[in-house]
């Protein structure tokens, strides 16, 4: 079953096409990657499913049907802007927000006391949400967004100005509700985050499907074109004809090879130049290279569409 799915949607804001003729579908327990870059349509295409935005043209349906207000209810979603009553109490206003949601007051006094305790902001529960961190205030709008333990969460760059122990946290509490039913929409440009946490994804740019899938399959997609190499010395080995791209990081580089490229020769001129190799390793790419060819590609082909 599918909770999730748009068919050949479009959405115009005067002449801008912000999302055209897009389509997806979100499984029913998974956590589904919304990827793309600035610009992407992303934050549309979600407020469509959350009925903020009506398409142009097209279908969005929810849970079997289309948004209403009352299907609302069944929904969580933490924005990309974020907005909290500066001068209410953390407390006092997470309690409201569940009220809105049906929540009675003393089954919400419950839940906001534990997913306080869970984020490790007990403490600041009566304090005002100015005097909070970008980052808590964060984690405040998270727990909002999930007071009233809805079927279907949305969460639009959640890691989005926290710190590693918060976005532990936060990720932790995200794989809980999935392993208690929910599904999630995911949106974020952390790939590195979507590739441990999504088991689906769907990649757009400039408002158009690029590629998606179940993230293995996609990866798949792409075969092992990409080395990472642990080397010492020189690196007048990676010629142009061989690597198409290299990524260095502190202790390995990945190199991403030119298609046809041989890997194997790689490591023949590594030891012809006198390098020292530790490690070579002919992996998938990540899913962060795979966003950066395909957006790459998907922006020249519409360049030669343009200039057509």
């Amino acid at each position: 079953m599918n909770v999730v799915e748009l068919k050949n949607v479009t959405k115009r804001f005067d002449e801008f096409v912000a999302v055209k003729n897009l389509s997806f579908e979100v499984r029913k327990g998974a956590i589904f990657g919304l990827l793309g870059p600035n610009g992407a349509g992303k934050t549309t295409s979600i407020r469509m499913i959350v009925n903020i935005f009506a398409p142009d043209s097209g279908d969005v349906v929810v849970l079997g049907e289309h948004v209403t207000t009352a299907l609302q209810q069944r929904i969580g979603y933490l924005p990309e802007e974020r907005g909290l009553y500066k001068k209410m109490k953390v407390g006092e206003q997470l309690i409201f927000f569940a009220n809105l949601k049906g929540v009675p007051a003393d089954v919400a006094r419950t839940r906001v006391d534990q997913w306080l305790k869970r984020m490790e902001l007990l403490d600041w529960k009566d304090k005002k949400a100015a005097d909070l961190s970008k980052g808590m205030q964060q984690k405040v709008q998270f727990i909002a967004s999930v007071l009233h333990e809805p079927e279907f969460l949305i969460l639009d760059e959640p890691f989005s100005g926290l710190d590693p122990v918060s976005v532990e946290l936060l990720k932790g509490a995200i794989l809980d509700l999935r392993e208690k039913g929910a599904t999630i929409i995911f949106s974020t440009h952390q790939m590195e985050q979507v590739e441990q946490m999504c088991e689906d994804i769907c990649l757009i740019n400039h408002g158009t499907h690029v590629l998606g899938g179940n993230l293995r399959d996609v990866k798949r997609g792409f075969g092992r074109n990409t080395v990472r190499l642990d080397y010492e010395g020189p690196n007048s080995f990676l010629g142009d004809d061989l690597v198409k791209r290299q990524n260095t990081f502190a202790n390995y580089s990945e190199l991403l090879l030119n298609e046809g490229a041989d890997s194997q020769e790689i490591l023949r001129r590594a030891l012809a130049a006198g390098a020292r190799v530790n490690r070579f390793e002919l992996v998938e790419p990540s899913l962060n290279e795979i966003f950066i060819e395909s957006v790459k590609g998907n922006n020249e082909k519409d360049t030669r569409n343009t200039q057509a």
